[in-house]
């Protein structure tokens, strides 16, 4: 058997299924029952130091004074 022809019958059926092994254990992993607090602080991380709006104050250097 040549080396194309063991690698596309590899490739059609182990790996396929390696594959699909694969992406079924990441999909029953992310939607575990003890991962909503992981996704939960992952989803608010961007407003964790947010306490009000920012502030519309002038860059110094738009506004320099000769």
């Amino acid at each position: 058997m040549e080396t194309y022809s063991f690698l596309r019958e590899f490739a059609d059926s182990w790996m396929l299924v390696a594959m699909t092994v694969f992406f079924v254990g990441i999909i029953f992993w992310a939607f575990r029952p003890g991962s909503r607090k992981t996704h939960e602080v992952a989803a608010t991380a961007i407003f964790r130091n947010v306490d009000r709006p920012a502030q519309d104050t002038p860059s110094p250097s738009k506004h320099k004074e000769a």
